[in-house]
């Protein structure tokens, strides 16, 4: 069941289970971007995802979740002509933290959580150390 407690490396979850997947559909997203500096892009993408197969009735999250991930990705760009270009990426996303239709906050912004900030932090720290491996 998607909301029952489950076990992952010693880590209490709920949510999937680890191994599950989606597949998504993004129609008419808006990818906007801007030069930073010479190597580097600052970047929105806005976009309402679907699934590409139905969820089952009344499983997930309530209606009004949302939810705060971190993403680090690879995007491999191919130019197919003067104004298009083939769009690859491979990365991942780390769950930050959550809002429950009736929260006024985030999960990361109530007391006894980890901050935003020591949660992507520690995201950074732990994708370095297994880079360095």
């Amino acid at each position: 069941m998607y909301n029952s407690f489950k076990k992952y490396r010693d880590k209490i979850y709920t949510g999937m289970k680890v191994g599950g997947s989606h597949q998504w559909n993004f129609n008419n997203g808006k990818w906007t971007e801007i030069k930073e500096a010479p190597d580097r892009w600052g970047f929105e993408f806005k976009s309402t995802k679907t699934r590409a197969n139905q969820a089952l009735q009344n499983t997930g999250p309530r209606i009004g979740t949302k939810y705060h991930w971190y993403i680090i990705a690879d995007q491999i760009i191919t130019k197919i002509d003067s104004n298009s270009y083939k769009v690859k990426f491979n990365g991942s996303k780390f769950k930050v933290g959550h809002k429950r239709p009736d929260w006024k906050k985030f999960s990361y912004d109530y007391p006894i959580q980890v901050t935003y900030k020591k949660k992507v932090i520690q995201i950074l720290e732990n994708l370095l150390k297994e880079l360095k491996q």
